[in-house]
């Protein structure tokens, strides 16, 4: 078994409870763990891996597409069309950051940290 990472993907997404998130939207930032259960033979053919391009267009395509309140619906959608891409998947874990908050307060981001 092993994993592959992307870290720090950054997107500008359209959701949020707020109309203004809608409209205005908002920058995320996204690391994603794909857990493999399969050995990887030591050959250098992609045939022989999982592509982190697939994982990355994925995941571009849903923060596009998604017009979600929740940035736990975001997440969700994009572990579970990860893990439907190859059956090898055995786990999918997402790190999402929304680095702009409508809170009257100081930190980084609001972060939702879910895995299936």
């Amino acid at each position: 078994m092993f994993q592959i990472k992307l870290n720090k993907m950054k997107f500008k997404a359209h959701i949020g409870v707020l109309k203004e998130e809608k409209i205005v939207g908002q920058n995320l930032e996204i690391d994603l763990v794909v857990n493999t259960n399969f050995n990887f033979s030591g050959h250098d053919d992609l045939r022989d891996t999982l592509s982190y391009v697939q994982f990355y267009e994925v995941t571009e395509k849903i923060v596009e597409e998604s017009r979600a309140d929740l940035i736990e619906k975001l997440a969700y959608d994009i572990i579970h069309q990860v893990k439907a891409l190859d059956t090898r998947i055995d786990s999918v874990e997402i790190h999402l950051r929304k680095l702009a908050v409508p809170i009257d307060g100081i930190f980084d981001a609001a972060e939702v940290v879910m895995k299936a």
